[in-house]
């Protein structure tokens, strides 16, 4: 693999043969990489490919794994000749180039960042120990740092721990400690799956930026191939530990070789929904006016000792489902999607009129039973919404126990198996597939779970948030099909809460979009996306797109 421009052409690292092992297990299988100085690499893949390991190996942070191969580092951050071998060298003289000649910001920030710690402590602790400044010197340094990511009021935020932070900015603060020695190779792990569209656009601009002001190489390890078109400089795919195809981003996209490639980039979601009736005459299945939803919040000074203030997370709220409906609800972190949901499963407190199949929430166990049944919920990360202490036939079947008592042990295992196969899992594909755990599946398989749970007790609507923002390409083209076959088949209505655009475009019927608690827009999906009116929708749009 080739620098693909003359002024890139001075190998910065060369990787020959890497493979990695765990006990008898080959993950990683000998595969070769050379990343030039200022170049930047994209290596792509689905979840399992061997992505993550690779570049976690390069710098030995992969635990109980066996490396063999090769991967020189060139020079030295003085412009000195020589090279040294990261597989091999000691783990002391490794530890001096960790975070000061190569960098890594990992996938999730919050779990990244040390909860224990201010987020300006975090990024001086590099300086002093990689630079030697004094503990002064690199707190005013670490301030700098987050001003150039751009973060607001830098100063008070670096006094601020990670989860007084936004995602967006949790992710600039990672950067910053990334950059704060001014790394000659900077590894980003998914740096911005988890985040917003226009959150990862600034993101985005933000690494080529610094890339371009400090010269760095960057090796980009993403899923997302959107991000890969408009970042990258080259691209290698990986499928199953092996590199299967490798080149120049634009040869690569344009025509792709391999199978496994143009799998990839041909796992757009795709539109295949039947058209809801719009006449109005249908009741509908969910519908608010005026909703309006607030939290109890302290008021500064002697004033908030007599009085609470108030925030108000969603403001007059008017939106409507038709049966056979899907409603998007797109907007950025903090604009009120995920207080909209919860307030429409009844799980918020609220003013305003919201009713379910012409039913308002009493707030009443009792009284409220019948509308739970009838309205179900599929979180983000099935990961953390599954119990890892239940087995799927408790996890499917607990529906039922709570909204049908009178089926015995016997009906409610046949009943699971039913909804399990309508999701496209059986015991024929996972032997003893009732006494799994969920840490037995992958994370598309698991969401497949999440969705039987929801569908098990034979709901009219889903408030589906986030269903896939988790899984990869390949898989989340998989999930929508299965919830678009759903909808067909049993005429069910989705809640779609998102922030992305695509998934908006292939699944919603009605979209609104919403910003600090208001919605701004709301129409036909393909008309606000295609012809967005309001300047806040135009930039959600915008940032969605390729180029």
């Amino acid at each position: 693999m080739t620098a693909g421009h003359d002024t890139k052409n001075q190998s910065l690292l060369d990787v020959k043969g890497l493979r990695v092992t765990f006990g008898d297990k080959p993950v990683v299988h000998g595969i070769d990489l050379q990343i030039a100085a200022g170049e930047k690499l994209a290596l792509v893949g689905e979840s399992g490919s061997g992505k993550t390991v690779t570049a976690l190996s390069l710098l030995r942070l992969v635990q109980n794994a066996d490396l063999a191969g090769v991967a020189t580092l060139s020079g030295s951050p003085q412009g000195a000749t020589g090279s040294r071998d990261l597989l091999s060298i000691p783990e002391r003289e490794l530890r001096g180039i960790r975070g000061k000649e190569i960098a890594m910001i990992f996938q999730e920030p919050m779990t990244a960042l040390n909860a224990l710690y201010t987020v300006g402590d975090q990024i001086a602790e590099v300086l002093e120990l990689h630079e030697g400044m004094s503990a002064r010197a690199a707190q005013e340094a670490a301030v700098q740092l987050l001003a150039d990511t751009g973060i607001p009021e830098p100063a008070r935020r670096a006094r601020a721990f990670p989860h007084q932070l936004s995602g967006g900015q949790r992710q600039r603060a990672m950067i910053a400690m990334a950059l704060a020695c001014k790394p000659r190779l900077l590894l980003a792990d998914e740096p911005t799956t988890a985040l917003d569209v226009t959150v990862r656009a600034q993101i985005l601009e933000l690494l080529a930026d610094l890339q371009r002001k400090h010269g760095m190489a960057v090796l980009l390890i993403t899923h997302d191939l959107n991000l890969v078109r408009r970042f990258a400089d080259r691209v290698a795919v990986m499928e199953r530990g092996h590199i299967v195809e490798h080149g120049p981003v634009g040869t690569v996209f344009e025509a792709p070789q391999h199978a496994y490639t143009r799998k990839l980039i041909d796992s757009h979601p795709a539109r295949d929904v039947a058209e809801a009736a719009t006449d109005g005459a249908a009741a509908p299945v969910l519908e608010a006016r005026a909703l309006r939803v607030s939290y109890p919040v302290s008021r500064p000074g002697f004033a908030g000792w007599f009085r609470k203030g108030e925030f108000v997370a969603v403001q007059g709220a008017d939106f409507r489902i038709a049966p056979g409906e899907t409603l998007g609800v797109v907007g950025e972190s903090g604009s009120g999607k995920s207080t909209l949901a919860l307030a429409a499963l009844g799980l918020l407190k609220h003013r305003g009129e919201l009713q379910v199949t012409g039913k308002g929430w009493a707030v009443d166990r009792a009284s409220d039973l019948a509308l739970r049944r009838t309205m179900q919920v599929v979180f983000q990360d099935p990961f953390s919404s599954l119990s890892p202490r239940m087995t799927v036939e408790q996890i499917v079947g607990e529906g039922l126990r709570v909204h049908a008592p009178e089926l015995d042990a016997a009906a409610r295992r046949t009943r699971a198996l039913a909804a399990l196969a309508d999701v496209g899992l059986s015991e024929a594909q996972f032997p003893a597939l009732l006494d799994r755990y969920p840490h037995e599946f992958s994370g598309g398989q698991r969401q497949r779970l999440a969705i039987a749970r929801a569908l098990i007790v034979d709901p009219r609507l889903l408030v589906l948030d986030e269903p896939t923002s988790a899984l990869d390409v390949t898989i989340q083209k998989q999930v929508l099909g299965l919830l678009q076959r759903l909808q067909r088949e049993r005429g069910l209505s989705y809640l779609l809460i998102t922030h992305d655009v695509e998934v908006i475009r292939a699944m919603a019927h009605q979209v609104i979009v919403m910003k600090d608690g208001a919605i701004l827009e709301s129409g036909p999906a393909l008309r606000v996306l295609d012809a967005p009116e309001h300047p806040y929708t135009q930039k959600l749009v915008a940032a969605a797109l390729l180029e």
